[in-house]
């Protein structure tokens, strides 16, 4: 799967590259640091508004892992390990509902990993932690899960279905075998197509589908080939995603192609993406994401994390309130990993009630943040809503990197909206970095990759 934060890419991109690195979420994970004192959820959560929150829930398990992939998990999970996931799983979500109060959830996520790992009685069991344990209401707000190939089966789908999903995505990355072999993601397209034929049948409202663009031997014939035999399934949505190279990864010290002539490729690729979607009526909501027009919009637009908190559950998750983002402890390698996972499913349930690992966001970082999330959208910032949130204006608050995207063209001229510019939108992934406050950079910068 790739619809999750990353890191900055292994071969340390040029100044002037546009792939620095993809903001999913701000501050990365690799800036939080263990908290000491461990602060109590309650203490956490009771000034914090808890009407609407987001739940999502961690499967850290995959059953291969993809040669670009530095996402929490680990594969060939045994069976009993899984039982004892959920388990923990369970203590925690008891905890936490505890903890947090009289709250109610207005939309959930489950992610991974790949949630669909888990055969059709442990995603029953995992709907009811979510249901019977938190309190979310599956069937009445909008529901996301991720899948992939491999396990998108009838039977799974058919529990899915059955407990309120309203949308699915599926990590295909390339429609072309040679390609998916070069991406070190082992797969066939007619188990693709056996996956989206599964897909369609269980009826679920919105079909996202992920592909990547910049694999090796990768040229715009077979680009656009993998793009047209995703259209043939007139998916809700698509996310093209630029390759990344990262640490501790398949295709880490992997050689290739200069990075100068990649930036090219990728920059070119998504170009000819983005034109033939707009073509095909479909409207860029991102630099990643693209909407058919007339699809449904289960849950209105993306995720808005900056104006709503979150509430993880499993090793992988992080948590959201105004002034803490907090997680347990992260890491890509495969033992440590493995160390992570065995440590969560041991802890007793009163373990589960504070915050481990976490990142303070003052009152500069949240400015910060809601310009990062909202002005990466193609929509952009809307200066009236900054200003009613902040008392100020976004000029005014990031004067010099505001300056400098305008003069690189990045940046449209409109009243009272802050929108990046078609060349903008393909630069977002230099754009987010470029917006990083320095405490979060030098975290980040000393954080030991494990």
């Amino acid at each position: 799967m790739t619809a999750l934060d990353l890191p900055l890419a292994q071969m340390s991109p040029g100044k002037d590259s546009p792939y620095q690195g993809y903001v999913y979420a701000y501050p990365h994970k690799s800036a939080y640091r263990p908290l000491t004192p461990r602060p109590a959820l309650r203490e956490l959560w009771a000034t914090e508004r808890r009407d609407a929150l987001f739940l999502y829930l961690h499967v850290p398990f995959c059953e291969m892992r993809c040669g670009f992939c530095n996402l929490f998990t680990r594969t060939g999970a045994p069976a009993e390990l899984v039982t004892r996931y959920l388990d923990a799983l369970a203590r925690q979500a008891s905890v936490v509902r505890d903890e947090l109060g009289d709250a109610r959830f207005a939309q959930t996520a489950i992610g991974g990993g790949t949630p669909t790992y888990l055969d059709a009685g442990e995603l029953t069991r995992l709907c009811d932690i979510a249901e019977r344990v938190v309190g979310a209401d599956l069937l009445a707000t909008p529901l996301s899960v991720e899948t992939s190939p491999a396990t998108a089966t009838p039977d799974r789908l058919a529990v899915l279905a059955e407990r309120g999903t309203t949308r699915i995505s599926i990590g295909v990355q390339s429609f072309l075998d040679a390609e998916a072999r070069s991406a070190v993601r082992p797969q066939r397209r007619a188990e693709v197509e056996q996956a989206l034929d599964a897909i369609r049948d269980a009826r679920i409202p919105v079909l996202n589908i992920d592909l990547i663009y910049g694999i090796d031997g990768q040229t715009e014939a077979t680009w656009l080939r993998s793009l047209d035999a995703a259209l043939g399934w007139s998916p809700e949505e698509l996310y093209l995603y630029p390759l990344y190279v990262r640490p501790l990864t398949g295709l880490a010290g992997r050689a290739g192609a200069p990075e100068e002539s990649w930036d090219a490729q990728r920059l070119r690729l998504y170009h000819l993406g983005r034109e033939h979607l707009l073509a095909a009526g479909y409207e860029q909501v991102s630099m990643r994401m693209f909407r058919r027009l007339g699809a449904p919009t289960v849950g209105g637009d993306e995720y808005c994390c900056q104006s709503d908190g979150m509430v993880g559950l499993g090793c992988g998750a992080r948590s959201y309130t105004s002034g803490l983002h907090y997680s347990f402890d992260y890491a890509v390698s495969t033992s440590q990993v493995r160390a992570i996972i065995d440590d969560y499913v041991s802890r007793p349930a009163a373990d589960f009630g504070r915050a481990e690992v976490g990142f303070a966001l003052d009152e500069h970082e949240r400015r910060r943040r809601y310009l990062i999330q909202s002005l990466l959208q193609a929509k952009g910032v809307d200066v009236t809503e900054y200003r009613e949130r902040f008392g100020a204006d976004p000029a005014e608050d990031f004067a010099a990197e505001l300056a400098e995207f305008g003069d690189r063209g990045w940046l449209a001229a409109e009243p009272g909206t802050l929108r990046l510019t078609v060349d903008g939108l393909a630069h977002s992934d230099a754009i987010g970095p470029a917006l990083f406050s320095p405490a979060v950079r030098a975290a980040m910068s000393s954080y030991e990759r494990r």
